[in-house]
């Protein structure tokens, strides 16, 4: 079973002024996560229940998993520095 993806204003913006090879790498792993959406390098955000992060290179994907609605919403994309 499939998480449909939803972006968040941040993270659409993000991916469209990112260069092309970043941006490739970041919805490639964006791919990994809807069809498994905890994966091996995947960390639980302290003092959040929903929240996730996974690495691309200095890039921190920041997301959130909606169980029930089979949704994983995108919240951040940035370098790590800017994430936390």
């Amino acid at each position: 079973m499939m998480f449909k993806i939803s972006y968040s204003n941040q993270a659409d913006k993000f991916l469209k002024k990112a260069e092309k090879i970043t941006a490739k790498r970041l919805l490639e792993k964006i791919e990994k996560l809807q069809k498994e959406p905890i994966i091996h390098d995947t960390k639980a955000i302290e003092g959040s229940k929903n929240l996730f992060r996974v690495r691309v290179g200095d890039y921190r994907i920041l997301y959130e998993i909606d169980y029930k609605e089979k949704i994983i919403g995108i919240v951040k994309i940035d370098k790590r520095e800017n994430v936390y």
